[in-house]
């Protein structure tokens, strides 16, 4: 009986850190094989606001923080137990690879849709209809990217089967403004829904909300561009010290050796602690929220 109570408490353990493993590892990025199954498989539509990385992004990611941190730890401590130690954090890489790859996802999607809105416009100017316009602006996006995976190619896809089974555009549209989550694309759906439901003059208001829009996006692509070359000249910036520290560790082995011993290793300490300081505070500035 109590081999039994002890095997059942055994096995419960086990489920319990199971459990936990896997949810660390949900947390570090990693899917579990149901969720790819079902990706995979192509059974829902495509959830902007989340990033679901393959077992090999997954891989890739975490082999490159986990030598990232190796680097970084054996050009200050010179200790292989030490670094192989802290390179375990890698593990946690997977999840700002995936942050980076959702939000180059998201930017990708508004130069697009940027580019729908003036196909759009002069769909519109030439007289067609809302749907035709749209069906024409799909032509124009497969001239535009050849590509059959580019995101809103697939989404205008959608709409056009929509449309022929006779569901309302602005049903079709606001499906793809909730799952994208982009508020440029959401303020087009509602002032096309507000438009409908008022008997407004459409084609005037689908017209200058397409031009402020457009606009929009690309005063906010000139930010991005600006915000992307200081990102590029902070990380130079973050990356000298670790190859000042390494050439005078090769150059002048004998000047660097009291750094490894003693109070020499509180000092590197502080310094690392200081430059990881200095990376987080800049990352926070440059992430600006447009």
């Amino acid at each position: 009986m109590n081999g039994h109570r002890g095997t059942g408490a055994l096995k419960n353990r086990r489920s319990q850190l199971g459990g936990r493993l896997q949810r660390a590892l949900e947390w570090c990025g990693w899917e579990s094989r149901s969720m790819l199954a079902h990706i995979k498989a192509g059974r829902s539509l495509t959830n902007y606001g989340q990033y679901h990385l393959t077992r090999s992004q997954f891989v890739v990611a975490a082999v490159a923080g986990a030598l990232l941190i190796y680097g970084a730890v054996y050009l200050f401590y010179h200790s292989i137990f030490l670094s192989f130690m802290l390179a375990s954090l890698g593990i946690a890489a997977p999840r700002y690879r995936r942050r980076s790859l959702l939000q180059q996802r998201k930017e990708r999607l508004k130069l697009q849709f940027k580019e729908a809105l003036f196909s759009l416009t002069s769909s519109l100017a030439a007289g067609r209809s809302l749907e035709n316009a749209f069906l024409s602006t799909l032509d124009d996006l497969k001239l535009l990217y050849p590509d059959p995976r580019t995101e809103l190619l697939i989404e205008f896809q959608i709409v056009h089967f929509r449309l022929e089974n006779a569901e309302p555009l602005e049903y079709a549209l606001r499906n793809f403004a909730d799952r994208a989550g982009i508020d440029e694309i959401t303020q087009f759906v509602d002032a096309l829904a507000a438009c409908k439901r008022s008997g407004g003059d459409l084609l005037e208001v689908m017209k200058r909300t397409s031009v402020i829009i457009s606009e929009k996006l690309g005063t906010e692509q000139e930010i991005a561009v600006m915000v992307a070359q200081k990102r590029f000249e902070g990380r130079i910036m973050m990356a000298v010290p670790f190859f000042f520290l390494a050439f005078l560790g090769l150059a002048a082995p004998d000047y660097m050796a009291p750094l490894y011993g003693g109070v020499g290793y509180l000092l590197l300490t502080a310094a690392l602690l200081l430059l990881i300081l200095c990376f987080w505070t800049m990352a926070k500035i440059m992430s600006i929220q447009m």
